[in-house]
């Protein structure tokens, strides 16, 4: 039996581990109940079988109903697993769902008058919840304060057909505006995601993680970087070498008419006129080449 992953980010999810193995030698392996057995147990009337088990506490008929309902504990996962993010292990939801299985075969008693079926499919699933919320790492105080405004916002908007203010929200949850920081300040519990979580399925058949779009505002964009050299060769095209500077430094390098003077030994009024000069002969140039500059049309 799998214990649970040592993935998620949370210390109630290690100690999850530790109560899984613990209990992991009182689960019955697949195929534990030889066939001949199971077979003559499948004749016999199931409450039988349960008056049995209650007396006798036989590990063979325990092992059997084990193997009987076991895929309530696959269906019960599935359908949890669904409303579930992707960082969830469905197997670790199965692993927990057996436990609640065991748990509810030990207990179930015939005077109930329910079939064991309704009784333990609420086991299963509250052993799975449970095991849920050892995994989560945000405190229960905070889910249930974002559950309160979450249904309030649901309430108001299905009302008024909008979403509401803040002040709105704190009339609607019946609070003052102290408690209400409280509750806003507690319900925005920092997020977290796994980079490593399937985004979607590019043309290749291979999984696009979150890794592989990740953003990175270090890097500069090839693209742009080409387009701006492209056109820094082609402003500076038939400048001298004072007024490429002057160019460069000016519109490139953010430098003022006078850092640029300094720079050049020259006045800050030469520089200037300079600056003139290049962008008639610029503006000249560009008219000369605006065919080739436009645009091409498909």
């Amino acid at each position: 039996m799998s214990k649970l992953k040592n993935s998620v980010p949370s210390t109630p999810a290690a100690s999850s581990d530790k109560r899984s193995a613990s209990r992991s030698a009182g689960l019955p392996g697949k195929g534990s109940v030889p066939a001949n057995i199971t077979k003559k147990l499948d004749a016999m009337p199931v409450n039988d079988l349960w008056r049995e088990y209650t007396r006798s506490r036989s590990e063979t008929i325990r092992n059997y109903f084990w193997e009987r309902y076991n895929h309530l504990v696959r269906f019960i996962a599935e359908r949890t697993y669904a409303r579930l993010p992707d960082e969830v292990d469905i197997n670790d939801l199965v692993s927990a769902g057996q436990f609640g299985l065991m748990d509810a075969i030990n207990a179930f008693d015939l005077a109930y008058n329910v079939k064991f079926e309704t009784y333990c499919a609420n086991r299963i699933r509250g052993a799975i919840l449970d095991e849920l919320r050892a995994m989560d790492w945000v405190p229960r105080l905070v889910r249930v304060r974002s559950a309160k405004v979450a249904q309030a916002a649901q309430r108001f908007e299905m009302r008024n057909g909008r979403a509401p203010t803040e002040d709105e929200l704190t009339i609607e949850l019946g609070v003052d505006n102290e408690e209400w920081e409280k509750i806003h300040r507690d319900s925005k519990a920092v997020g977290t995601t796994s980079i490593d979580r399937k985004l979607f399925r590019s043309d290749g058949n291979k999984d696009v993680t979150e890794i592989d779009i990740i953003k990175d505002d270090t890097q500069s964009n090839p693209v742009i970087e080409s387009q701006r050299r492209d056109l820094k060769e082609l402003v500076t095209k038939g400048l001298s070498r004072a007024e490429r500077l002057i160019v460069t430094l000016y519109y490139y390098e953010e430098l003022t008419m006078k850092e640029i003077g300094i720079t050049l030994d020259l006045s800050e009024s030469r520089v200037s006129q300079m600056h003139s000069s290049i962008l008639a002969r610029l503006k000249t140039h560009m008219l000369n080449r605006r065919r080739e500059l436009e645009p091409m049309r498909a």
